[in-house]
């Protein structure tokens, strides 16, 4: 366990230092990159909480950082008022444009890119079991979006 903390809080350190430079933390950029990644670039809060593995208040307060900036708007569910969804606006798209390269290229050359492929295929699929059993709620299928709300 101490040498994947190593590990790990290394390759934090190295991409909090690249994002920072383009003036987002490490957990927007979480809460952007799912949002990116989700159908419609949206997710209702309680999952993108789950997800992110924030709290509830965690999740508001990092959305209303976001929304702050032009980066995320809030849209209510129509069916049911205790639901809300983080959207990803369009210079949130513009800022994942700018700082996904360079955190690309970061990834290759102190992660992905010191393993061999086929070292590489068997640390994402133990990383997979490991990630599944013990946050399960971390995969992007558990989201719905505002149109699936709409339709409830």
């Amino acid at each position: 366990m101490g040498l994947f903390t190593e590990a790990f809080t290394g390759l934090t350190a190295r991409a909090s230092e690249q994002l920072a430079r383009h003036g987002i933390s490490l957990v927007e950029f979480e809460v952007l990159i799912r949002l990116a990644r989700s159908p419609q670039s949206q997710l209702r809060m309680t999952d993108l909480a789950a997800q992110t593995q924030l709290t509830t208040s965690g999740i508001t307060r990092v959305v209303d950082r976001l929304e702050r900036t032009g980066l995320v708007c809030r849209q209510a569910c129509p069916t049911d008022r205790r639901s809300s969804f983080a959207v990803l606006t369009d210079a949130g798209r513009a800022r994942m444009a700018e700082v996904l390269p360079g955190h690309l290229e970061l990834i290759e050359h102190w992660f992905t890119g010191l393993l061999a492929p086929d070292q590489l295929a068997q640390m994402l699929d133990a990383l997979r079991v490991v990630r599944d059993a013990v946050r399960p709620e971390a995969t992007s299928g558990a989201a719905r979006t505002a149109s699936e709300c709409a339709a409830r």
